[in-house]
């Protein structure tokens, strides 16, 4: 840089009269500056919910750039319903009613503070020497001669002579009041642009977690769906369960019941024929012919007793057999319809959450019965 200061002005700590009174008229400025245009509060200023303020025309620009409905609603003559928007401090949601930021409440006290600021700002510069009004900025070169233009072509402040005579003097120059106009109007309108930036990408982001928290209780209603669903299926199931295992047990039961009755049977002819013998052994020990004949006469029709006895394959209970090869394979391959309705759809058509899982299970009742090998004797 060619050029330097030709003035410096007193400092916060500087010992000197009206020192403490500047750095305190410093720091409160600082307080007064708006967060979206960077400058000094305009009026009306306006206070947020969260204590936060903002000019009114900075407020109505962030509402209308996260708002852009709410502009054209109300151009068209049709009474708006309100508005949100965040502040741009701590981002706080704010809600606005149907007057827009015409009803948030104005910080009278600021303003007040504003005036009696800009008065004592008045004040103290009248009160400047004439010397110190004059800072300048001063060429380097040409200690005498003020920087008053830019050059374009090095992108650096010079003065007159550095034109005229100087290193500049083949350079594109412009005032450089214009460059320093357009430049703080561009970063103005950058600052701008970056902030409505700011409260669109702030609004998608809002927009996306509101998705989120959607699809976190569609998934949890879906789960829940999904999970009666197949208790259904369970239940059925089990009910089929506990039938067959009803028809097992009667028919073993019966079984048992004969079998055991032939046990019985077969237990008391044996005792019967136990007995038998006994006398069969004494009558060999009698001595006359003719009582001999008669007793072996009652011992041969005793022998000639018949018994009943099960069948072959009696104890078998093969015949209790059922084919689920084809049931297990639709099972194992249960899967989402692509043109299910949603759980949304079912709630508003009043439809029944488990009127899928009773369709299902009648559609495929022919298809159980008919895989069935189940044969009762």
């Amino acid at each position: 840089m060619n050029f330097t200061l030709g003035f410096k002005p007193p400092s916060a700590g500087s010992s000197g009269p009206g020192a403490g009174g500047g750095a305190t008229m410093e720091n409160l400025e600082k307080q007064l500056i708006c967060p979206v245009c960077l400058e000094m509060y305009s009026k009306p200023v306006v206070i947020l919910p969260c204590q936060h303020n903002l000019c009114r025309k900075c407020a109505n620009d962030i509402f209308q750039s996260a708002n852009p409905l709410w502009q054209t609603r109300g151009s068209s003559g049709i009474t708006a319903s309100g508005g949100r928007f965040r502040c741009p401090s701590c981002r706080h949601e704010v809600v606005l009613d149907r007057h827009g930021v015409y009803g948030l409440q104005r910080n009278l006290l600021v303003e007040n503070i504003i005036d009696i600021y800009r008065q004592q700002e008045s004040s103290r510069l009248v009160n400047i020497k004439p010397e110190q009004r004059q800072q300048q900025l001063m060429c380097e070169e040409h200690e005498e001669e003020k920087i008053n233009i830019y050059c374009l072509s090095c992108q650096t402040p010079t003065c007159s002579m550095c034109k005229v005579f100087g290193q500049h003097k083949d350079c594109d120059v412009a005032p450089l009041n214009t460059v320093f106009m357009r430049q703080k109007t561009e970063l103005t309108d950058g600052i701008a642009i970056l902030v409505a930036s700011n409260d669109h990408i702030q609004a998608v982001i809002s927009q996306m977690e509101e998705i989120s928290h959607t699809i976190e209780e569609n998934g949890r209603r879906q789960r829940e769906h999904l999970a009666n669903q197949f208790d259904v299926l369970v239940g059925i199931l089990e009910e089929r369960k506990q039938t067959l295992v009803g028809l097992i047990t009667k028919q073993q039961d019966e079984k048992l019941k004969h079998v055991r009755s032939l046990i019985r049977q077969h237990s008391d002819h044996l005792e019967a024929a136990v007995t038998l013998v006994e006398l069969a052994i004494q009558s060999m020990e009698e001595p006359h012919m003719s009582a001999f004949i008669q007793v072996h006469e009652h011992w041969y029709v005793g022998l000639t007793s018949n018994l009943e006895r099960p069948e072959l394959g009696y104890e078998s209970m093969n015949n209790f057999v059922i084919d689920t090869d084809n049931l297990t394979d639709m099972l194992r391959n249960i899967d989402f319809s692509t043109g299910m309705i949603s759980e949304l759809d079912r709630e508003e058509g009043g439809e029944d959450p488990h009127k899928e899982v009773s369709t299902n299970r009648n559609n495929h009742g022919d298809n159980y019965n008919g895989n069935s090998n189940y044969n009762q004797n």
